[in-house]
């Protein structure tokens, strides 16, 4: 039974967009004239799928109960050229911060960033031709049709990397996510236990005129950039922050030295990702409302002070958090704003349309042909057709089969398939 409170960011979906439809093998026919040439219609296209970000999703966790998602198929083309209707199209969507790779090979098919954005990940299929379009001079009757282009399912991985300019980071129960309920509207799940917070909280934090997105992150501890806890799974959230705000539990109430928890803290994020422990940082020293805290304050200073600009603060009843905002802001004014991850180029998932070829020998002596020269002759050749299968043979002799076949071996008598189609060889 899977819990729907657990906050979900990494998943694999399948997607398949629709094939295209099939062409029209018809005649027109009057009273008294029953052939009176070709008019079949083109199917329609396939739909297409595309991913759309939205803003108002916070995690993948719909993905774990659906993870299909199929686009209609275009429809067969009628007769008096009517063309087939064309699939609809699937638009699926996604929390903002979703990197979409493929499965197979790992490359980054695109990045969903912004609110309203439309990425298109697999193309439908084009239709196939109606019999109208293989009239000639010589070939008024036509009786065959194409076949629409039939698309495959594709596996992606979704891996949501949230999108702040602030990531709140430190140990755990060090008053991260009380400070982020009082700097925003947020309000994350705040108990005095480690690990309360399980998965990224985010709010909107407002000072006088400006604004920036804020992230509790869940709380790092020791051995984090190795996976320790769950290590890795926290520190890529905060891969996209402009800066981060370090809380630190000034007070050392739970028997830990603050000095220490910062050094180690900033050492796994070292570990991590050197990124990561290059990005801006701001100090918020908190409990300082903790009786024993001014000492550990007065030596924490004395450490960092000329490395990292330090906030004294009380998150459980807000005291310093104006200062602290002030300093945040001071330093996001001189950072440039976050960007996507870079992609190459723009991908999608498509019928392969090369005409290349393979040949192998299967364990019962069949020689079998492969590859998207057989996959375009299963669209255009109709069987029951000879002009269809004159075309067919011509194509193997054009294209190089048929020496190919010689050369891997195939002797007079031999069987050999392409597609659906087996043949003697002569």
């Amino acid at each position: 039974m899977i819990d729907k409170n657990v906050f979900t960011d990494k998943v694999r979906i399948t997607v398949k967009a629709g094939s295209g439809g099939d062409g029209m093998n018809s005649f027109k026919a009057y009273k008294g004239k029953p052939a009176c040439g070709p008019d079949g219609g083109d199917g329609g296209r396939g739909g297409n799928v595309y991913f759309v970000g939205d803003k108002d999703m916070n995690d993948l966790l719909c993905f774990r109960f659906q993870n299909k998602y199929v686009a209609e198929d275009g429809k067969g083309g009628g007769t008096n050229l009517c063309t087939g209707k064309s699939g609809e199209d699937l638009y699926i969507r996604m929390p903002l911060g979703t990197l979409v790779r493929d499965d197979e090979t790992g490359k980054i098919i695109c990045d969903v960033f912004t609110d309203g954005e439309v990425k298109l990940i697999a193309k439908g299929g084009k239709g196939g031709k109606g019999n109208v379009h293989f009239a000639t001079s010589k070939r008024h009757a036509p009786n065959f049709a194409q076949k629409g282009e039939k698309t495959e399912s594709h596996v992606v991985r979704l891996e949501l990397k949230v999108i702040a300019d602030v990531g709140l980071v430190g140990f755990p129960n060090v008053g991260k996510s009380t400070l982020l309920s009082k700097i925003s509207a947020a309000r994350p799940k705040i108990a005095n236990y480690h690990f309360t917070t399980l998965s990224p909280n985010l709010g909107v934090v407002r000072y006088y005129e400006q604004s920036f997105v804020a992230a509790d992150i869940p709380g790092l501890i020791e051995g984090a950039a190795e996976g320790a806890g769950l290590g890795h799974s926290f520190l890529k959230h905060i891969e996209r922050t402009r800066m981060l705000c370090h809380v630190v539990d000034i007070s050392g109430v739970e028997g830990r030295d603050p000095v220490d928890d910062f050094e180690k803290i900033n050492t796994e994020l070292k570990e991590y990702s050197e990124k990561l422990a290059a990005l801006p940082q701001v100090v918020a020293c908190n409990k300082t409302d903790i009786v024993g805290a001014e000492e550990n304050y007065r030596r924490f200073v004395e450490t960092y002070g000329e490395q990292y600009e330090i906030f004294p603060i009380s998150a459980i009843d807000g005291g310093g958090k104006d200062a602290l905002l002030k300093g945040i802001c001071k330093v996001l004014a001189t950072l440039p704003p976050v960007e996507p991850v870079p992609v190459e180029e723009d991908f999608a998932f498509e019928v392969a349309s090369d005409l290349q070829f393979s040949i192998h020998r299967d364990d019962g002596g069949v020689f079998v042909v492969e590859g998207g020269l057989v996959d375009m002759l299963c669209r255009n050749v109709v069987l029951s057709d000879p002009d269809s299968m004159a075309y067919f043979q011509k194509v193997l002799r054009d294209k190089g089969v048929i020496k190919a076949l010689v050369k891997e071996g195939c002797k007079e008598g031999d069987t050999v398939e392409v597609g659906d189609v087996e043949f003697d060889f002569v």
